[in-house]
């Protein structure tokens, strides 16, 4: 089995050494450095996610990948995720397909409605049409991304009757992914497309997912297409030794959880469950390189999966951390998941 194994991050805010949040300048310019630094390690894909709230520094992944491009030369670039629901597919992919000119060829996209909604307030969207609104936008993404004539209309904007998109892609292709949460519905529009799919797992076990890949490709066989990737994302750290790790993440873990879960209505998260999370039965990749290895063996054999993106920054954790981490990952994790696969 080959697995391609890459990195995400949302530029989650850190604190200076006296407890203040860094200015988001400071967060997305360490955001450079991590991705120039999985470049260097031969990793196979770094990836930066789209969101609107104080405690994430980057809203437009897109310009960070720009600059990215200009920096590596190897590397996938691409998003997790791009909220398609508010934003203009055809805006979308002008910015990826000249991201893929910069880049050489290099850049993807992963579409998704978003777990958090600050976008559709901030952009005057009725949050009521959550759904319609990313069914709507990604049969409109789907038509552009052709390269072709589009002949278009829909509900939410006028019609489309343009011969072409500008500026083409040099390949004619332009990669493009959907995020999915836990729904099949999301699975089975994903193959109807013709779109592989990334399996976000932030919380569970991964196995509870094997059920969504299964009707993943049981769709895309009913439907004349052939096989496609399935990826999964899910968070992670890895430092030299198990309680390392524990001890550093769950500083950062706990407190992100347990904000997350008073915006949501959720009971508060203990110790207890948060090491849960941690443990093999888990969402969340965090331990030694050997016993984060194993996990995304495991991962990749139960959903036969052909990527793995590790979101290596949470919450507060600090730039130092997540350097090494990217370090260990490269040269300690990618290789010992690559012999447990052969």
């Amino acid at each position: 089995m080959t697995l391609e194994l890459g990195l995400d991050t949302f530029g989650d805010v850190a604190n200076d050494t006296g407890g203040t949040p860094l200015h988001p300048a400071v967060v997305i310019r360490e955001v450079l450095a991590e991705g120039e630094l999985a470049e260097r390690l031969g990793l196979d894909f770094f990836g930066i996610g789209e969101h609107h709230r104080p405690d994430f520094a980057i809203s437009a992944p897109d310009i960070v990948l720009a600059a990215l491009a200009a920096r590596t030369e190897r590397i996938t670039l691409g998003t997790s995720v791009t909220v398609l629901s508010s934003e203009d597919p055809i805006r979308v992919f002008q910015r990826f397909s000249t991201l893929d000119a910069l880049s050489h060829g290099r850049a993807e996209i992963t579409v998704g409605r978003g777990s958090f909604v600050e976008s559709f307030p901030l952009f005057g969207l009725d949050l009521q049409q959550y759904e319609t609104l990313f069914s709507e936008k990604l049969d409109l993404l789907a038509a552009v991304l052709t390269e072709g004539p589009v002949s278009w209309s829909g509900t939410f904007r006028p019609p489309v009757e343009v011969t072409g998109v500008v500026p083409a892609t040099e390949s004619g292709r332009l990669r493009t992914w959907v995020g999915v949460g836990g729904t099949p519905q999301s699975v089975v529009r994903a193959a109807h497309y013709g779109f592989p799919i990334v399996i976000a797992i932030i919380g569970g076990s991964s196995k509870q997912f094997v059920p969504l890949a299964d009707l993943y490709r049981r769709a895309l066989t009913e439907m004349g297409r052939p096989e496609l990737p399935i990826g999964v994302h899910s968070p992670g750290y890895v430092a030299a030794t198990d309680e390392q790790a524990v001890e550093q993440f769950l500083p950062h873990f706990i407190p992100f959880m347990n904000r997350l879960g008073r915006e949501r209505g959720w009971a508060p998260m203990g110790e207890g469950q948060a090491r849960a999370q941690l443990g093999p039965e888990g969402a969340v990749y965090c331990g030694s390189p050997e016993t984060v290895a194993t996990k995304i063996a495991d991962t990749a054999r139960s959903l036969g999966i052909s990527r793995f993106q590790l979101k290596y920054s949470f919450g507060t954790l600090p730039h130092e951390q997540r350097m090494e981490c990217i370090r260990l990952y490269a040269e300690e994790v990618a290789p010992r998941v690559r012999e447990l696969l052969e």
